[in-house]
């Protein structure tokens, strides 16, 4: 797989992680960067987002409190996640979204984030 996500696991409620996602085998500056979250019984949503020119997106719900950012000498995307909830439970997807069609867009397996008191 292309993509290997690591740094998933619990926290306590207020607590911080970092998840990351190293790429391989793909040119990474082709590539908006991204990461996606999926709880239980819900539809897998846009966590942030990240441009090679470092422009950024994120969803509403995590906005002032995750910031993503890429390293494309470590062809790697960071996600600090801090003053977690408990609403952000979910399995966090790294991805990989191409800027030219002729791309595939990728997905890593998922990593745990467990926030619980």
């Amino acid at each position: 797989e292309p993509l290997e996500e690591s740094g998933g696991g619990s926290v306590q409620p207020g607590g911080s992680l970092t998840l990351s996602c190293t790429a391989r085998k793909i040119i990474f500056s082709m590539y908006i960067m991204g990461w996606y979250r999926q709880a239980p019984g819900n539809q897998r949503e846009l966590v942030a987002q990240i441009t090679k020119n470092r422009v950024t997106n994120y969803g509403n719900s995590v906005k002032g409190r995750f910031t993503i950012s890429r390293d494309d000498f470590a062809n790697t995307v960071y996600l600090h996640m801090n003053r977690l909830e408990e609403d952000d439970t979910a399995v966090y997807f790294c991805n990989a979204e191409p800027t030219e069609t002729i791309l595939t867009e990728y997905w890593g397996q998922g990593t745990q984030v467990t926030v619980s008191s």
